[in-house]
C-alpha cells in the first residue's frame, strides 16, 4: 500500500506540473487484449532501439510528458467519434437538441439500439451546484499573522488532507493567498482554489468543490479546519476559508413528465444518451433530444476531428524553438495530410501552410447532401485512421522526438528486449522523488 501511495503522489506531481489540463475519459481504460498489444509493442520497440544518452533538462522532460498526453488526447478524440461496437471511424451518432443552452446530449448506445430509442423531453428547473467557501476580503499588501509555519486540514471525499506553509517577514495577504491557491488546486483532492478581488482591491481566497450535489447526511462536500492541525493554527479564521457562501444542491428536472433529481449536471439515460444540463428552462420550456441523420452525424464528427488535429499540431509547434526534434513530428503529420490533400480539399478541408486544416463548412455541408457523400468522406476516414496510428506510436514512445545522442546500435538479428526506452520516460515521473 505504501508503494501505491508513493506512485500516486508521483503521478499527481507529474500531472499537475507537466501534463496539460484535462480529465480522464472512458477511452483511458483498456481490455486485457489491448494491454497485451501495448506490452508486445513495447517489447518489439525495446528490442530494436539503439542505446542512447538523453537530454534530461526540465524543458525536455516537460516536452516528452506533454507530447505523450497530447497524443493521448487526440487519440481519445478520434476514438470518441466512433461507435464502440464498430471499427468504422467517424461512425458516432450525433444528437440534436432543440435548445443547447439548456440541454446538450451525446449518443453512447449501440447502433442496433437506434430503432428502439426512447423519446427524450426535458424541462430543467434547477442545476446541480457545487460548494463554495469565500474567505474574508483583506488588504492585499498587509499581513495580520506573525511569521511561522502554519497548517490547516481539508476534509474532502472522505479523506483528510493537511496543508503546511510558511509565512515569512514581509509576506502579504495576496502573496500567501496566491501560494495557497496553487497548493490546494494542484493537490487533486476535489477542491479548486483561487483568489478573488473586490472593488476596493482587497483579496480573498475562494474554495470550490469539483463535485456537485448533496450526499447523504452531509450538507457540505468539504470542510476546512485547523483545530487539530500539526503546525501553528489561526489561518482558517484569519482568511475565513471555512465560511460557506454556497451550499451544494442537486439538479431538478422533469424527464418525459416525471420529476427527477441527480447529484451532477451530467448523467446517462437508458445507456443510450449522456445528458448535460447547461441552464434552466424559461417559462416551462421543454427541450427535445433526438438523433441526427447519418450524414449530419459524420459531418459533425469531421468538425471535431479537425479541431483535435489542429490542437495537437499547435501544441507540438510551441516547442519548435526549444525542442528542434518536434519539427520531425510536425513533418510526419504533414506527410500524412499531404497524401489525402486533393480528396480533403474537395470536401472542404483545406490544408494550410503551417500544416493545420481549415474547415469550409459550406462546402462540407454541400458535399454531405450529395448522393455519393459517404464515398467521398471515405478519404477522411482513411486520413483519421493514419493519424490514429501515428499518435499511438507517439504515445508509446515520445522519446523518439527528444534530443539524444546514440551510443551504440544493437547487433541485428541478435538483439534482445530491455526496458531501456520506456524506463527513460517513466523515470521522468520520479524526478525529485528518488
Amino acid at each position: 500500500m505504501a508503494n501505491i501511495a508513493a506512485l500516486n503522489t508521483v503521478y499527481n506531481h507529474f500531472m499537475t506540473t507537466y501534463a496539460p489540463a484535462g480529465s480522464n475519459t472512458k477511452y483511458d481504460t483498456h481490455k486485457k487484449s489491448e494491454l497485451r498489444s501495448v506490452y508486445n509493442s513495447i517489447v518489439k520497440m525495446n528490442t530494436e532501439s539503439p542505446l542512447f544518452l538523453l537530454d534530461t533538462s526540465p524543458e525536455t522532460q516537460e516536452f516528452a510528458v506533454g507530447l505523450k498526453e497530447n497524443s493521448r488526447s487526440l487519440k481519445n478524440t478520434i476514438s470518441s467519434l466512433s461507435m464502440e461496437d464498430s471499427s468504422d471511424l467517424l461512425s458516432k451518432k450525433a444528437v440534436s437538441s432543440s435548445n443547447e443552452a439548456v440541454v446538450t446530449a451525446s449518443y453512447i448506445g449501440d447502433t442496433e439500439d437506434e430503432d428502439t430509442l426512447p423519446s427524450i423531453n426535458i424541462e430543467v428547473k434547477q442545476l446541480a451546484k457545487n460548494q463554495t467557501n469565500l474567505g474574508q476580503f483583506l488588504p492585499e499588501n498587509e499581513m495580520g499573522l506573525k511569521p511561522d509555519t502554519y497548517s490547516f486540514d481539508i476534509h474532502s471525499r472522505d479523506m483528510d488532507y493537511e496543508f503546511q506553509f510558511n509565512i515569512n517577514e514581509g509576506d502579504t495577504n495576496r502573496l500567501i493567498e496566491e501560494k495557497l491557491a496553487r497548493l490546494i488546486s494542484k493537490s487533486n483532492i476535489g477542491v479548486h482554489a483561487s483568489t478573488v478581488e473586490d472593488e476596493n482591491g482587497n483579496v480573498a481566497l475562494q474554495l470550490d468543490s469539483d463535485d456537485t450535489g448533496l450526499r447523504e447526511k452531509n450538507n457540505t462536500l468539504f470542510r476546512v479546519s485547523d483545530n487539530k492541525t500539526s503546525k501553528a493554527s489561526g489561518t482558517v479564521d484569519y482568511f475565513g476559508i471555512n465560511n460557506v457562501s454556497q451550499y451544494p444542491e442537486n439538479s431538478s428536472f422533469i424527464l418525459n413528465g416525471e420529476e427527477r433529481s441527480t447529484l451532477s449536471n451530467k448523467f446517462s439515460i437508458d445507456k443510450a444518451f449522456e445528458i448535460s444540463l447547461n441552464g434552466v428552462s424559461e417559462n416551462g420550456e421543454t427541450v427535445d433530444i433526438g438523433l441526427k441523420t447519418d450524414v449530419e452525424s459524420i459531418t459533425e464528427n469531421i468538425s471535431y476531428l479537425i479541431e483535435g488535429y489542429n490542437s495537437f499540431l499547435q501544441k507540438a509547434s510551441a516547442y519548435l524553438d526549444s525542442q528542434p526534434y518536434s519539427g520531425k513530428l510536425i513533418n510526419e503529420m504533414n506527410n500524412i495530410s499531404s497524401l489525402y490533400e486533393n480528396d480533403l480539399e474537395s470536401v472542404g478541408l483545406m490544408i494550410q501552410d503551417d500544416g493545420s486544416i481549415s474547415l469550409d463548412k459550406n462546402l462540407l455541408q454541400q458535399t454531405a447532401q450529395e448522393d455519393d457523400a459517404f464515398d467521398r468522406f471515405g478519404s477522411i476516414k482513411n486520413f483519421a485512421g493514419n493519424i490514429l496510428n501515428k499518435v499511438n506510436q507517439v504515445s508509446l514512445n515520445p522519446m523518439a522526438y527528444t534530443q539524444k545522442t546514440i551510443v551504440a546500435y544493437k547487433n541485428p538479428g541478435r538483439s534482445f528486449a530491455s526496458p531501456y526506452v520506456t524506463s527513460n520516460y517513466s523515470g521522468m515521473m520520479f524526478s525529485s522523488y528518488c
